[in-house]
């Protein structure tokens, strides 16, 4: 049930309102002062204020002020209504935040037409809080290690910016979560973010979908916005760019260098303000040398590289993940919050996780569906797949050579952790030269960070 309150100086309105509201199916309180009014709306939450301009002993714009500096999630949307209505008054019950102005005597169709609209209003906005705050939520990143620490003090700097983002990574490492992370501390936060995943969409697809389709299209909506379109003002993260086919590439490509486009189908160019940023689990580098990526794409996307290390290489965020994951879940099935013995966080950190952090996010989720009774998880709860020792099975692997490189990364890896991220220590250790080990580094896809 929607509630209003009606505050008006005249018995007679008052009673008259809460009567047809009633019948309308709201629920109703009334007020005949300012003071009463304001006492009412701290101490509960409206949907609506019918409210009137001249009251005993306040002016009721005055009112109106006050309710609007509550906090947005219990702010009401207000009505003025008043028998001596004039532009100026009008015009100044707008420019204070008013949702309409009604002159007396009311038309009873058009206050209710006015109220469900407004009450509608409300809803749309405390929805759109509640998703910004949700947004918000899923942007934190989780972790304490260092590479961790890392991406967030790069995304502090960059956030802020318009640059263009590449965003490299194995698949299962969080790319859209950086994405998301980037759009809430830029200062377009408050505008859209628009998602497109480049490898989830058929190839003949793409094209409408990025950039919308006019008239005349067999098989689309005729007038289907583009997600470059919807994105305007906003953030548009092209998820696994290269999965794109060349001649969207192309056309991408002019949309960068010009900031507008023509929808597939159309005539008149479209232009847009848009922060790109992509993503990718591939080399960018081979596919151009394939013939698969365009170069010139390359260079307008790649303004700004983020590399999301993998969770190998950050194993002990995976207790806080965990952690994390189990809360998630929990209030996700109406579970008590369960505990994890050191035994099995252990367990899952010696586990090699080829799927990363969205792999650790599914084995989670497994184990509480599996264990509806238990409230701490032991090893023996876990799936067998986290009990084995060591990074990776030779079950892995194809031939010598990767089983070989996967060896060295690894025990490059540990050197690297070992010397706290110094190169040159590491270098000591390894027994081999700065420079060496920078190849080595490379070579193997190791990012360097010190």
């Amino acid at each position: 049930m929607n509630h209003i309150l009606v505050v008006d100086d005249e018995a007679e309105i008052r009673s008259s309102l809460e009567e047809i509201l009633r019948e309308e199916g709201y629920g109703v309180a009334t007020a005949a002062t300012a003071a009463e009014a304001v006492v009412l709306v701290e101490d509960a939450p409206y949907d609506a204020v019918l409210l009137d301009i001249w009251l005993p002993d306040r002016d009721g714009l005055d009112v109106l002020a006050e309710i609007r500096r509550l906090p947005q999630e219990s702010r009401p949307e207000v009505v003025i209504i008043s028998g001596h209505g004039t532009i100026e008054a009008a015009v100044k019950a707008t420019k204070l935040g008013a949702y309409d102005f009604l002159e007396k005597p009311l038309s009873i169709d058009r206050t209710l037409i006015v109220l469900k609209n407004a009450i509608e209003a409300r809803r749309l906005r405390t929805e759109n809080l509640e998703f910004k705050r949700q947004f918000s939520a899923g942007a934190v990143l989780t972790g304490d290690s260092v590479p961790l620490k890392a991406l967030r003090q790069q995304i502090r700097l960059m956030a802020p910016t318009n640059g263009r983002v590449l965003i490299y990574g194995e698949s299962g490492t969080g790319k859209e979560l950086i994405a998301r992370s980037i759009h809430a501390e830029s200062q377009r936060r408050d505008r859209v973010f628009v998602e497109l995943n480049c490898a989830a969409i058929p190839e003949a697809h793409i094209e409408a979908e990025l950039f919308g389709t006019r008239h005349g299209q067999p098989g689309a909506r005729p007038e289907q916005r583009g997600t470059l379109e919807r994105a305007d003002g906003g953030t548009l993260f092209l998820d696994e760019v290269g999965d794109m086919s060349l001649k969207t590439q192309a056309k991408m490509l002019s949309a960068l260098d010009d900031h507008s486009f023509t929808p597939v189908g159309g005539m008149q160019p479209i232009r847009v303000d848009v922060r790109l940023i992509a993503s990718t689990n591939k080399n960018l580098e081979e596919e151009i040398a394939k013939g698969n990526f365009r170069e010139d794409l390359f260079y307008r996307l790649n303004v700004v590289p983020f590399f999301v290390p993998p969770l190998r290489e950050r194993r002990q965020d995976i207790p806080l993940l965990v952690r994390e994951f189990l809360g998630e879940f929990g209030r996700q099935y109406g579970r008590p919050r369960m505990e994890i013995t050191e035994e099995a966080l252990e367990a899952l950190g010696q586990y090699h996780w080829p799927g990363n952090v969205r792999e650790l996010k599914n084995v989670v989720e497994r184990v509480l569906i599996l264990n509806p009774r238990v409230l701490r998880i032991e090893r023996r709860h876990l799936p067998p797949l986290t009990h084995k020792a060591g990074t990776r099975g030779t079950e892995d692997f194809s031939t010598l050579q990767q089983a070989r490189d996967a060896y060295e990364r690894d025990y490059i890896l540990k050197k690297i952790e070992e010397a706290r991220n110094n190169i040159s220590r590491a270098a000591e250790l390894l027994g081999l030269e700065r420079s060496h080990l920078y190849r080595k580094m490379k070579a193997l896809g190791i990012a360097v960070r010190e």
